[in-house]
């Protein structure tokens, strides 16, 4: 194994191969490793380009974000596999990058950089012993010269975080756009150019991108290729989110989804008029299995609610896919919701999870929190993450486990989770303008009094209502309100764009207190 200093280089030993970024926990802020593959002139060709924990494969399957491990002795590792056979013609370099999450790199210890192959062994490690305020860095890179591969240890840091790395090969990592009420993010900085490389060095070495701490790097000429077609070629910024929904989009027409491109399109309008029109959430579905939905499975209700729901999820989640929890006597993790599976979605799942007589909400609740945040146990301390998660609940009836399900939702909103809670039936409280009993659903909350309420526990027994739904929306004792409901008698009452505001009511307001309180990071 060679032990690199800064600036030393070796021949890859393999086609096949990981470089894995180790450090020591405990305290220290968490570290995330990304790569680029840029052409000749330093940058990516598009946003297919960057590979990070948010796009973790390259199509072409050269590179790919492998995960984050932690062994028994404290020691975290987080790391990308590379294939070499597989680079895409005009990639010259693929550098090798992290972000430190909650400080910066000179709080992390034990920070290192090795280079393994197939087989697990190590064959090059780079120490980093020089971190400080650095928030951002370019570990090394693999890069092409005179017909083969090759890897440089680098060692070199950024103020500003992954933004600022990214933007220096071309991509522009936006700004998230906040609801109105939240503060702007800062714009990411400029970009430093280096000096011009001498003559000499450009016969010798690939060529560099600009690294703002870095002294300046020989270069190389650009290897004899074939010219790149015009859509490869490097075209300025690159916006991921953005570009990631207009290629969803064109996706969407290009296979024949004419019927969920055009529910993006108005789930897109609610979605900006609240400023989300680039939001990224993750999305989950809690759907009622119990008996008393059978009517609304067989008349394709059900159905057409589940395309709803994975149009949202196409504008929220990057992986364009919707996670499934199903209730009925208990609760089961049913997979993902995406374009491959959800023509026929329903009439499939039934056959797996046939209608259970009983409706245990808690079951469900205690799933989704375990997928997301590893745990379902009480929590009295807020947990923060990058990504939020949006869950739309769908039920017709009452739960059998009302106490679980308070606890349920009190101990999830100290995580950045939000429910959306949807009842289907007859409801004082349906906003659909078939029910007489309708009311707008804008008009202020009132506060029952005790006669109202028990009045209303009647009628949810009765007809069920969906009082019990109501109390989890105006429920005391949470860290922060984490819940919205709306009642509707019909689905089918509803037009695409009324439901899509009323999944938006209160979700923008909820993002706006996560953040505030520390339950999502910037």
């Amino acid at each position: 194994m060679t032990t690199m200093s800064k600036g030393a280089n070796i021949p890859v030993p393999t086609s096949s191969l990981r470089a894995v970024v180790s450090w020591r926990t405990g305290g220290a802020p968490d570290v995330d490793v990304s790569a680029l593959l840029l052409g000749d002139d330093g940058k990516v060709r598009g946003e297919d380009d960057f590979i990070f924990y948010n796009q973790p494969s390259h199509p072409s399957g050269a590179v790919t974000h492998a995960g984050k491990q932690t062994g028994a002795d404290g020691v975290a590792t987080d790391a990308v596999k590379v294939d070499l056979n597989r680079v895409p013609t005009g990639v010259v370099r693929i550098v090798i990058g992290a972000s430190a999450d909650g400080g910066t790199f000179g709080q992390v210890p034990g920070l290192a950089l090795k280079l393994l192959d197939e087989a697990g062994r190590e064959h090059a490690v780079f120490d980093i012993a020089d971190a400080s305020t650095e928030t951002a860095f370019l570990f090394g890179e693999l890069y092409l010269r005179n017909g083969a591969w090759k890897f440089r240890a680098v060692g070199q840091g950024y103020a500003s975080g992954l933004a600022g790395l990214a933007t220096d090969f071309g991509i522009a990592v936006d700004a998230e756009p906040e609801p109105p009420a939240a503060p702007p993010m800062p714009a990411a900085p400029a970009t430093y150019t280096p000096p011009p490389m001498p003559p000499s060095a450009v016969q010798t070495a690939p060529n560099h991108a600009a690294v703002r701490t870095a002294p300046p790097m020989p270069a190389t000429a650009p290897p004899t290729a074939p010219a790149q077609p015009a859509a490869q070629a490097s075209s300025g910024p690159v916006s991921l989110k953005k570009q990631k929904l207009v290629n969803m989009e064109k996706k969407l027409s290009e296979e024949g989804h004419g019927r969920v491109l055009d529910l993006t399109k108005k789930a897109a309008i609610s979605l900006e008029k609240r400023g989300l029109g680039e939001h990224t959430a993750r999305v989950a579905l809690c759907l009622d299995i119990s008996g008393s939905m059978h009517n609304l499975y067989q008349s394709g209700k059900v159905q057409a609610l589940v395309e709803r729901v994975l149009s949202l999820g196409l504008r929220f989640d990057d992986n364009g896919e919707v996670d499934v929890f199903l209730f009925g006597m208990q609760g089961h993790e049913a997979g993902s919701l995406n374009l491959k599976n959800y023509r026929g979605w329903t009439d499939l799942m039934l056959q797996k999870y046939p209608l259970e007589g009983g409706t245990d909400y808690a079951a469900a609740m205690r799933l989704v929190r375990e997928n997301y945040f590893k745990t379902a146990a009480q929590r009295y301390a807020p947990l923060s993450d990058r990504v939020p998660v949006y869950v739309m609940f769908i039920t017709d009836g009452m739960t059998t486990t009302e106490q679980q399900t308070r606890e349920q939702v009190v101990h999830s909103s100290y995580e950045p989770m939000f429910w959306q809670f949807m009842g289907i039936g007859p409801s004082p409280k349906a906003v659909d303008k078939t029910d007489p009993n309708a009311v707008d659903p804008n008009a202020p909350k009132k506060k029952l009094k005790l006669g109202e309420r028990l009045q209303n526990k009647l009628i949810e027994k009765l007809t069920g209502g969906f009082a019990f739904l109501e109390e989890l929306d105006n429920m005391q004792g949470r860290y922060t309100d984490n819940a919205a409901f709306f009642a509707v008698t019909d689905p089918a009452n509803l037009t695409d764009e009324a439901l899509f505001e009323l999944m938006m009511e209160e979700y923008p307001d909820w993002l706006n207190r996560a953040r505030s309180m520390g339950l999502l990071t910037q």
